[in-house]
């Protein structure tokens, strides 16, 4: 059964850049037809698909966030990152990463402050 768990800073700056990454246990980031994706859910709102790495290392990303917004990953380590720049307020969220839209981790809240 794959299993995943982000991790990350919980606090971060004003126009700084979040990295976090998702560790990935139970099965390969490579396998085929597998999609690794970040979603994000502010408080009080629904949740937003930021983008997606595949099985194969191609990315997509929401347009919203396309400009600020990268995703890689490290398949000898077996998880993938979220890098997120220019961080305002409205940046706090739980962040969750997920295989399929199917599995996802636990989340972890980050809090964007001035």
């Amino acid at each position: 059964q794959v299993q995943l768990q982000e991790s990350g800073p919980g606090l971060v700056k004003t126009s700084q850049t979040l990295s976090l990454t998702c560790i990935v246990s139970g099965g390969s980031i490579t396998t085929t037809n597998s999609y690794w994706s970040w979603i994000r859910q502010p408080p009080g709102k629904g949740l937003e698909w930021m983008g997606t790495i595949n099985y194969d290392g191609s990315t997509y990303y929401s347009p919203s966030l396309k400009s600020h917004t990268s995703i890689s990953r490290d398949t000898s380590k077996n998880h993938f990152s979220l890098q997120l720049s220019s961080l305002t307020p409205e940046d706090t969220a739980v962040y969750y990463c997920a295989r399929n839209l199917k599995d996802w981790g636990k989340g972890t809240l980050v809090t964007v402050s001035s």
